[in-house]
C-alpha cells in the first residue's frame, strides 16, 4: 500500500534536503501515488522558469527524475528491500513550452516490481526504460508538453 500523500511529501522533502538540495529548491509535490503510478507537480515560479517564462528544461528533468526515482524508492521501502539504483540514460522529447505547473506521471509500477523480482532472483543489475509523461493540466490535461524515457538501472537485495 502506498503511503499517504502527506507522508510521501514529507519523505520527499527530507530526502531532497539531505541528499539532493537542488530537488528541494524546485519544491516538488507528490499529487497522486499508488502501486502503479506516481504524479509529481513542479510549479512554474521564479525558481523554475526560464527567460521565456516557461518551465526551465532543468526543472523538467528534475521532475522526470523524481517521478521514476521516487516510485522505485517507495516500492523498495514497502517490500523491505535494499536497492541501489540510478538512471543510466535519459532521453527527452520537448513538445511545447510548459507555461504552467507541470505534472510528471510515471505509470511503470508493475514494471518496477518485475525488475525487483528479477534482480532478487539473478543477483544481477537490471536495466529497463521507464517512461514519464509531462502535462500542464491547467492548460490542457491531455496534451503532453514533454516525454522522457529514463533507463532505470537497479540492483536489489533483502535487508
Amino acid at each position: 500500500m502506498a503511503p499517504s500523500p502527506w507522508r510521501a511529501n514529507l519523505a520527499l522533502k527530507l530526502f531532497s534536503l539531505r541528499h539532493i538540495p537542488l530537488i528541494a529548491y524546485c519544491r516538488p509535490k507528490i499529487v497522486r501515488m499508488d502501486s502503479e503510478l506516481i504524479e509529481v507537480r513542479i510549479r512554474r515560479s521564479r525558481r523554475t522558469r526560464n527567460h521565456l517564462g516557461s518551465l526551465y528544461f532543468g526543472a523538467l528533468a528534475i521532475g522526470a527524475d523524481l517521478a521514476g526515482g521516487f516510485l522505485v524508492f517507495t516500492k523498495a521501502r514497502e517490500r523491505g528491500l535494499r536497492v541501489h539504483f540510478a538512471f543510466k540514460d535519459v532521453q527527452g522529447e520537448f513538445l511545447k513550452r510548459a507555461e504552467a505547473a507541470a505534472h510528471f506521471t510515471c505509470r511503470d509500477g508493475a514494471q518496477i516490481d518485475a525488475m525487483f523480482d528479477e534482480a532478487l532472483e539473478t543477483g544481477e543489475r537490471v536495466n529497463r526504460p521507464a517512461s514519464v509523461v509531462v502535462t500542464c493540466p491547467s492548460i490542457d490535461p491531455e496534451d503532453p508538453v514533454a516525454r522522457f524515457t529514463l533507463t532505470l538501472s537497479l540492483r536489489a537485495s533483502r535487508r
